[in-house]
């Protein structure tokens, strides 16, 4: 186990923020209510970092094991600034193995520690284990396109399918409106903003970064007035903030150590994880060009990420090959149109006519799709967009994501699906991947506001788009287990809950409604629950018996 305080040049300015409120009872201090944050990031075969931040002085420690509510491993204590993350590694983990944990946190200066509900991740899985794993994109959350209700709904929609793990594909942080202006204070505050919708669920999922245009880390930025520019001020908080991968052994990548600071970037990187490999582009920093927004062949990779993408595909047995960037060339609109020309595809101009991909690359292998096709990759996902689009060229998926938090339903379809040659949907959600060792399916998860879903012409949850790669004999959850049929009715709920089984034996059944941060606020084995006392909002139902395990998402409208 290992501790480690982010960039200590950034700690003095967190004191600023530090706001603490004591309740005091019978001379004993409490922490109050929803105080802390912890996102998970880097899990491998033996290890995993917890970002822990609270926005109090606090004491606290995490006690884990292999068996839910039994902890016979703990960590160190430790003792935090308030609004400063410290990373703890838990390490010496058994591969392919699930955890389960907690933290139990204390106020500096109180003897009564406090425990969190128990969360759990995964490490990394074998060859021939099946897995889940969630891609959002496009919160933009800080321009007010995005909608931090709608975000809440599909950050539950993604809790529920329990993935080892999410990956954000761009424009979280919204670094680059004011990028000449811009000061560290507004950038810490973009970066910190995100902790408290992310914390409800990357304390059981863990959370990868792949950067976006609006975060602003790009080469053209980098430039300008060293150190105290957009570039280099956005990834030193992204770093403070949020734990992606470095070259370590278990994951590859950029392998750069930069000046200010920064060290290792983080940016770009790759690892396997049961039949799949996993290859995050940055589109953004290693450009060679002079411009905020490159075009043409003035945009590029640059040839050390090219090179090690190049090698990564190639010395990679995995089954499935999974590449993921903000967007093709991080510009423009759409895929396959885009996938054929430039350094992408080698060709010049909008209707690439013609082959210049030597002459613009010399020394260069061949164009990015190129590589694709000869190495296998099944699918490539973007952002970027901001609407769901499926496209197949030369075999290879490119698949777009929607925007996670458009209450609208409508802002990419509106705006972009003419940049698309086939399948664009409206809407806004997730996508699953599930990923078995027969094939991989690939759904679109639409996330809908209760008060969207009265009419009943949709309802939150619901697939609106499914493909397979490969031999999908049997589809399902993963993990499955002899499931009952169930009705739960009215959903959403108003006063009462009942709930209907197919079998009507003398079964013994419990019940529980839990928030998405795992809380249970009710816990019963009746089948009728009064839910008055619950706030409206999307609930998960659990039902356990002896064979079965059920999971529903349930909504209260008071």
């Amino acid at each position: 186990m290992k501790m480690r305080y982010t960039n200590q040049k950034f700690k003095s300015a967190f004191q600023r923020y530090k706001i603490v409120f004591l309740f005091i009872f019978n001379g004993i201090i409490s922490v109050r209510a929803q105080t802390n944050s912890i996102i998970l990031g880097r899990p491998t075969d033996h290890s995993i970092t917890a970002s822990v931040m609270f926005d109090q002085n606090v004491q606290f420690y995490l006690e884990y094991g292999t068996k839910s509510s039994v902890y016979p491993s703990t960590t160190s204590t430790f003792t935090s600034i308030a609004n400063t993350p410290i990373e703890v590694s838990l390490s010496n983990l058994e591969a392919n193995t699930r955890y389960y944990y907690r933290m139990l946190y204390r106020l500096v200066g109180s003897n009564n520690y406090t425990a969190t509900p128990e969360y759990s991740f995964h490490t990394q899985r074998a060859v021939n284990s099946p897995f889940t794993f969630t891609i959002e994109a496009d919160e933009h959350l800080y321009d007010k396109k995005g909608v931090k209700n709608m975000y809440n709904v599909t950050l539950a929609n993604q809790a529920a399918d329990k993935p080892d793990f999410m990956l954000s594909l761009g424009d979280i942080f919204g670094d680059d409106h004011q990028p000449f202006s811009i000061t560290s204070g507004a950038l810490d505050s973009l970066h910190r903003d995100y902790r408290p919708f992310l914390g409800n669920i990357c304390h059981s999922v863990p959370f990868y970064v792949c950067l976006g245009n609006h975060e602003g880390e790009n080469d053209y930025y980098y430039g300008i007035t060293p150190p105290n520019n957009l570039c280099i001020m956005a990834t030193q908080w992204r770093k403070f903030y949020y734990p992606n991968p470095y070259p370590d052994g278990f994951y590859t990548g950029n392998t750069d150590i930069e000046p200010y600071g920064i060290g290792n970037p983080e940016n770009y990187y790759a690892w396997t994880w049961g039949d799949a490999l996993f290859v995050v582009l940055d589109v953004y920093r290693d450009q060679c060009d002079t411009s905020a927004k490159p075009g043409g062949w003035s945009w590029t990779l640059g040839f050390p990420q090219y090179n090690w993408l190049k090698n990564t595909l190639e010395s990679s047995n995995s089954k499935y090959k999974f590449v993921f960037a903000h967007h093709i060339r991080g510009q423009g609109r759409g895929g396959v149109t885009n996938a054929k020309l430039y350094e992408w595809g080698g060709y010049d101009g909008q209707n690439g006519t013609n082959y210049n991909f030597p002459n613009k690359r010399p020394g260069w292998a061949k164009p990015i799709h190129q590589l694709f096709i000869d190495n296998g990759v099944n699918i490539f996902f973007q952002g970027h967009d901001h609407v769901f689009a499926h496209e197949v060229l030369d075999n290879i998926t490119y698949q777009s994501a929607p925007m996670a938090a458009d209450s609208t339903y409508e802002i990419g379809m509106l705006a972009n699906a003419d940049a698309y040659v086939s399948d664009t949907i409206n809407g806004t959600g997730h996508i699953r991947v599930n990923v078995t060792p027969s094939c991989v399916k690939v759904d679109y998860i639409r996330a809908y506001l209760p008060a969207d879903t009265l009419s009943g012409a949709h309802r939150n949850g619901e697939i609106a788009f499914s493909y397979t790669i490969g031999t999908c004999a049997v589809t399902g959850t993963i993990d499955p287990k002899n499931e009952e049929i169930v009705n739960i009715f009215p959903n959403p709920a108003k006063d009462k809950l009942t709930i209907q089984y197919a079998n009507d034996t003398n079964i013994s059944r419990l019940v529980r409604i839990q928030n998405a941060v795992g809380q249970t606020l009710v816990q019963t084995q009746s089948q009728t629950i009064d839910v008055n006392h619950i706030p409206d909002g999307i609930y998960f139902l659990t039902i356990d018996a002896d064979n079965s395990h059920i999971v529903k998402k349930i909504v209260i409208n008071h």
